[in-house]
């Protein structure tokens, strides 16, 4: 008598493979994920340390006195990721005389810093 042997995976085997796919996908995206937000907040304090030198310079060389926005945007260079406005943006912190707000919406670890 001949013995024949089946080719193939059995049912449960493939189930296996597919669950361990699963979970390994699963870790996957939540390691991720935690990484773009950690970069926001990085991102954020960052230009707020930024923004927070470029108004001391501009303090310095306006012998003393907190800058006006237009003299604390010509104290960042022209090709700074960091950007500064009247009120905070998605893209631009704001600037009141005393305070730099973050942008809306702010990341989680960014807050407001005050001058002066």
């Amino acid at each position: 008598m001949e013995n024949k042997q089946d080719k193939g995976f059995t049912l449960v085997e493939l189930l296996i493979v597919i669950v361990i796919l699963g979970i390994l996908a699963t870790v996957t995206v939540l390691a991720v994920s935690g990484i773009t937000d950690r970069a926001k907040t990085n991102t954020c304090v960052a230009d707020g340390a930024t923004l927070q030198t470029a108004y001391e310079s501009a303090y310095v060389l306006n012998n003393g006195v907190a800058p006006t926005l237009p003299q604390l945007v010509d104290a960042l260079s022209n090709n700074n990721s960091a950007k500064v406005a009247a009120t905070p943006s998605a893209t631009a912190w704001g600037y009141s005389g005393t305070t730099l707000t973050p942008p809306t919406p702010t990341p989680a670890g960014c807050s407001a810093i005050t001058l002066g």
